[in-house]
């Protein structure tokens, strides 16, 4: 993991998010290869975009696609970046928007959220407990600042303050 500089905003925190996607069919049927395809290229250009921190990886893997801890056929990407902007810019500015316009080919549409965000302490590697929590709690209670969405964030100064414990 590395430590990159951080926004003077709140210097003392960087942004995690986590989202769930079920697969259609398993990853290894022909109908899910463009997605594995691309997988080596996302995961690439997330690791040198502006403003990434860390991603949760298998153990030689490269990728999380083999950890199944929300489900047999769901999978999970869970990272840390620098604020909200650097991870939207990833997400909706870069290569990796074709796996978004793609996702249906590949994931069921969830019903309830399958998408988290929240702030930790710099150098805080989130585990997947406790990424699934905060999608719990998301799911149970809706957006707070200790789990939110794009359309729903709050700055890392405003999940610091006493009532958003």
């Amino acid at each position: 993991m590395t430590t990159p500089s951080t926004p003077s905003t709140h210097p003392a925190a960087h942004l995690a998010q986590l989202n769930v996607a079920t697969l259609r069919h398993p990853l290894d049927d022909p109908r899910i290869a463009p997605f594995v395809e691309m997988l080596d290229p996302v995961n690439t250009a997330a690791d040198g975009a502006p403003g990434f921190v860390w991603r949760l990886a298998e153990e030689g893997a490269g990728d999380a696609t083999g950890l199944r801890p929300a489900g047999e056929d769901v999978i999970v990407n869970l990272t840390v970046w620098e604020s909200r902007e650097a991870l939207w810019d990833f997400t909706y500015r870069s290569g990796h928007l074709e796996v978004m316009r793609r996702r249906r080919d590949w994931f069921h549409r969830h019903v309830e959220a399958h998408l988290v965000l929240w702030w930790v302490p710099v150098g805080h590697v989130p585990t997947v407990a406790e990424a699934l929590e905060r999608l719990a709690e998301l799911r149970e209670n809706g957006p707070s600042q200790r789990a939110f969405t794009f359309a729903s964030s709050y700055t890392a100064a405003e999940a610091a303050a006493p009532h958003a414990r």
